[in-house]
């Protein structure tokens, strides 16, 4: 001991005595709060204060938690460091705290258990229910409590309260957690309106709190319920911000029974029920009732749980993370854009999907024109022509901001922009007629997940009226040529009338389309694909031997080939840059694309495929009730749906039904996608649909050559008068309905029915056919009743029109027939046989064969 003590002495006198009175001299004064020089002094803990003080903290029983370290700042408001907190609980029976640390428990902690078992290392449960606070200590300053919610082990939670149902009967997080209010509701549940001021919180309230009941908000004994209606704020730690912070939390509206009007900024918004959807715009509480246990054993336990934690899907905290909904911290959500979205809740480390949020659906979408009247619109070439849709919800309230989709039924001359203000316009560069159609189609409008699809109409596309557009003139057109017997292809271009040499082909092709923007070729091939440009001269630009079979579809936005092979018995969705995007295992005879290109229509026997971006693949077999087999498809205008050709014609709904079921308070829709929307006995091989949107018309061989006008009646669409576009019905099911009238085409001696051709104008259609009778039919439909049939003589020895294609500005048909091995040019005005074209394209043998491969592409006339 010694050496220690002598050892300090020395070590004393060999500090330098100057730098010794050096620190001395620079020692800082003490400052005094109150600027004098005695009291509490700055730098000295005086408020301490821990979260979440709104909330709490919830646990099971057993469950251990941890308390956030306090913040403790100086009487002047600056943080101070503080070393350690002592931490102390007002019922370690209930919630148990570990002094020191903040170690929560949901019952009691292990103490002086012996065995060389520490103390607070496991939480005992005591199954006691109720609330405990917990403070913590320091330099004799002690915190605000926080509320520790202590309840049965969470097993469920379920998004929406109860309309109507008082929380004693039907407790959810409408009810308060304080034992001693006598009905087990808390305050907020009756109160009609109230007004803060110096701290004193006025109340008027219902007659179902007495006098003496104690109050609670936010699970924190605030006071007790007088007959004078007053009640002093601070005697709980909690500002007149935080009570107001608080009580707009509130799980529920204020009633309306004492008459009086409930400030503006103050009082809760209504409580999300979830037994319908919500307009945009409007404010809702988002509550939860919270159940412990299973089966019959399954109890409502939301008096006794705390405050949840609400998240809504792809987010993990309470911020505005989807178009449906914004949640603010308080889990005051507000209704923003059409649709569904899951909500999650959080309790007590127990995450749950707790239900779905439902904005409303648009229920009509009003499509026109502004500055123009009548119908069709007539547009100028190279003229700019606005365009506007009104959506109404199905609460009659107008919608904004929606993510429309704008389509031209031919967009080659017609397209429809939108500027990024959202402005919409079409602006022609080429003479031509198109139906133009505003839509809202899941997921980008209207979205829900695929078990709400339906429910309350979410999920759910609405199509508008048809904006029918006539844009005056005449254009050119570039037609290319070429046959499934011949290797080689062949083009001309009518702006100089000179028929290019032969193109030769990799492979024989089986089929031919071309995409919107007239730059692209597909040509299918049992050897592979064929991609060709047209931008000046024919040129491949690729082939794809992992691709054969025939080309089906393009889609108008020109993303995706439908390719079939027979040999591999497969149907496939290929990027148009190359690339397997989906497979199906089918082979597919007919194939056409909704204008917004979202969907397909696949014929493949008795099956139907139906591919969607929104659902994927849905395979209808047998493809028709009657099991007979499909073999064309037709898409209507607007694009609510599709009629199929075959022994019976038959139409199926974009319109899905859906079957609502509720298990445990939360409601799911099982849903049939494309269900039936008309039959008719019409029999059909080929089969097209007009773009006015009132006939289908198909041909057939069988039992005669015929050709069949379905007049078609779709609920809301253009033919009935109405210009509100065309909504799914509630039932979920769209009856289209027809009425059917049939023409013989008596100097037909068909084999096959190859195409049905209406113009872009609806003004008249061609029938193409392998056979004899050296006639082509030209149809034009009428309003009501049967429409007039003309049959144009096909000039020298042609003998059938086996393929044709229209030109864009509906003035001329172009028909490879056979018998001659020519193309002849149809006068669309007079309807007759006016010159033809040589392709001179070569078979196997040498000899020339018929071009039964047509596109074409507009162009200017200069």
């Amino acid at each position: 001991m010694r050496r220690f003590v002598s050892v300090f002495v020395l070590l004393l006198s060999s500090i330098p005595f100057g730098v010794s009175i050096a620190g001395c001299s620079h020692n800082a004064p003490a400052q005094f709060c109150n600027g004098g020089d005695s009291g509490m002094m700055t730098a000295q803990a005086a408020t301490i204060t821990m979260q979440p003080i709104v909330y709490g903290i919830s646990l099971n029983y057993a469950e251990i938690g941890q308390m956030q370290r306090p913040t403790a700042t100086d009487c002047k408001g600056a943080t101070v460091s503080e070393q350690a907190y002592v931490y102390g609980t007002t019922n370690m029976t209930i919630a148990d705290v570990q002094p020191t640390t903040g170690r929560l428990c949901g019952g009691t902690w292990n103490r002086n258990t012996g065995g060389g078992i520490p103390d607070f290392t496991y939480c005992m449960p005591t199954d006691n229910s109720g609330v405990a606070y917990i403070t913590a200590s320091a330099d004799g300053v002690t915190s605000n409590p926080i509320a520790i919610y202590v309840h049965p082990v969470v097993t469920g939670i379920v998004l929406g309260g109860t309309a109507p149902g008082p929380c004693s009967t039907d407790p959810t997080t409408l009810c308060a957690t304080d034992s001693s209010q006598a009905n087990g509701c808390s305050i907020q549940d009756d109160i009609t309106s109230f007004s803060i001021a110096n701290n004193v919180v006025t109340f008027l309230a219902a007659n179902s709190f007495t006098a003496g009941e104690s109050v609670t908000v936010a699970g924190l004994k605030v006071g007790t319920y007088l007959n004078g209606q007053t009640l002093t704020v601070l005697s709980a730690g909690l500002s007149a911000t935080q009570f107001e912070a608080a009580f707009t939390h509130a799980n529920v509206a204020p009633t309306a029974d004492a008459g009086t009007a409930t400030p503006a900024g103050v009082a809760a918004p209504p409580p999300y029920i979830g037994t319908a959807c919500l307009s945009q715009g409007t404010t809702t509480q988002l509550v939860s009732r919270i159940y412990a246990g299973t089966g019959a054993n399954r109890t409502n336990i939301s008096c006794l749980a705390g405050h949840l934690q609400y998240a809504v899907q792809g987010s993990s905290s309470l911020t505005t993370i989807s178009p449906v909904i914004s949640v603010d911290q308080n889990g005051v959500a507000t209704a923003e854009l059409p649709g569904s979205v899951l909500i999650s809740a959080n309790l007590s480390d127990a995450a749950s999907s707790a239900g779905f949020f439902s904005t409303c659906p648009p229920a009509s979408i009003t499509f026109s024109s502004t500055g123009t009247t009548g119908n069709p619109v007539v547009v100028n070439e190279n003229t700019p022509q606005p365009l506007v849709a009104t959506a109404v919800d199905t609460n009659g309230v107008t919608l904004t901001g929606l993510s429309l989709e704008y389509v031209s039924s031919t967009p080659s001359t017609i397209p429809v922009t939108v500027s990024s203000t959202g402005a919409v316009t079409v602006d022609p560069p080429l003479a031509g007629t198109a139906s133009i159609t505003a839509i809202c189609q899941p997921p980008s409008c209207n979205t829900a997940s695929y078990n709400q699809i339906g429910l309350f109409g979410n999920g759910l596309p609405i199509s508008s009226n048809a904006v029918n557009v006539t844009v005056p003139g005449t254009n050119s057109t570039v037609l290319y040529m070429a046959s499934t017997q011949s290797l080689d292809m062949t083009q001309v271009d009518f702006t100089t009338g000179v028929l290019a040499p032969p193109f030769l082909l990799p492979y024989v092709p089986n089929s031919m389309v071309i995409s919107t923007d007239g730059r692209t070729i597909y040509m299918g091939s049992s050897d592979g694909l064929m991609v060709l440009n047209t931008l000046n001269t024919l040129t491949i630009s690729r082939t794809d031997v992992t691709s054969p079979g025939t080309v089906l579809a393009l889609s108008p936005n020109e993303g995706i080939v439908v390719i079939t092979d027979p040999v591999r018995q497969i149907t496939e969705l290929e990027s148009s840059a190359g690339g397997i995007i989906s497979t199906y295992g089918a082979v597919g005879t007919s194939a056409e694309f909704s204008p917004d290109s979202q969907t397909v229509y696949i014929t493949a026997g008795n099956q139907l495929l139906v591919y969607s971006t929104f659902t994927g693949w849905t395979s209808i077999a047998p493809a028709t009730t009657a099991g007979t087999p499909v073999t064309g498809v037709a898409v209507t205008v607007p694009a609510v749906g599709a009629y199929f050709a075959g022994p019976t014609t038959t139409a199926r709904s974009y319109c899905p039904l859906s079957t609502p079921t509720t298990v445990n308070g939360v409601t799911n829709e099982a849903n049939v996608f494309y269900p039936p929307a008309d039959s008719s006995p019409a029999i059909t091989d080929q089969i097209a649909a007009t773009n006015d949107g009132m006939h289908v018309l198909g041909a057939t061989v069988t039992p005669t050559p015929t050709l069949n006008d379905l007049r078609v009646n779709i609920p809301n669409g253009n033919n009935n008068g109405a210009a509100t576009g065309v909504a799914c019905p509630a039932t979920g099911t769209l009856n289209f309905s027809n009425t059917l009238t049939t023409t013989l085409l008596s100097p037909v001696k068909a084999t096959a029915i190859t195409g049905v051709l209406p113009t872009s104008d609806s003004s008249v259609a061609f029938i193409t056919y392998t056979g004899t009778g050296g006639v082509l039919p030209a149809y034009a439909p009428a309003a009501t009743g049967p429409g007039t049939t003309t049959y144009i003589k096909l000039s020298g020895a042609a003998t059938a029109p086996v393929a044709g294609v229209i030109s864009t500005d509906n003035t001329t048909l172009y028909v490879g027939t056979s018998g001659d091995n020519l193309v002849h040019i149809i006068n669309r005005s007079t309807l007759t046989d006016t010159s033809t074209l040589t392709p001179n394209l070569p078979g196997a043998s040498g000899a020339t064969v018929p071009v039964n491969l047509l596109v074409q592409k507009p162009r200017p006339t200069t």
